[in-house]
């Protein structure tokens, strides 16, 4: 189980963000670039975030979050449209939930950037150790997040996600 293995990390990392409740969509909003871009820069295949689990202990707690349930939402529209709306590009973000040792569990699974910085309303964030920070507050980490997006071959990209054989053979025709 993946959650196993997030658990096992020592700390919080630039590619794993915990929290027990917190659903704040701007907070939401700015870990997935921030997640997004440090993916990339340190070559990870996914970056996550997971709520019900304590930070520190990286204990089960559970968590009262429900991103698909209409406490989600962000006006009259649903939490993740209303992300999409504000990432640019936005990755192809999912929302799993969960029970785990009986407790209620969300994961945020992220894709790496791609070919430019994943930006949360115009402004492009990274993580600098367990903190979210804008990634042009630190031109270093700027720069070699640009040089690994650019070295980057076209061919290598995933396209999409989770398609079935026939749908392959289909979407290639």
């Amino acid at each position: 189980l993946r959650l196993d293995s997030l658990r096992q990390e020592e700390n919080e990392t630039e590619w794993i963000e915990f929290k027990h409740n917190n659903r704040d969509p701007q907070m939401i909003g700015e870990r997935i670039s921030a997640l997004a871009n440090a993916a990339a820069l340190l070559d990870k295949e996914r970056a996550w975030f997971a709520w019900g689990i304590e930070d520190r202990t990286h204990r089960v707690i559970g968590t009262t979050f429900q991103p698909h349930a209409a406490p989600a939402k962000v006006g009259n529209e649903e939490l993740e449209s209303w992300l999409s709306h504000h990432l640019s590009p936005c990755p192809d973000f999912r929302f799993h939930e969960l029970q785990f040792e009986g407790k209620s569990i969300v994961l945020l699974e992220i894709p790496p950037a791609q070919h430019t910085p994943v930006r949360w309303r115009e402004t492009a964030y990274t993580r600098v150790g367990s903190y979210t920070k804008k990634l042009n507050d630190y031109p270093e980490k700027e720069r070699s997040l640009w040089l690994q997006l650019s070295q980057q071959l076209f061919e290598a990209r995933i396209a999409i996600r989770d398609v079935s054989d026939d749908e392959v053979l289909s979407l290639l025709e």
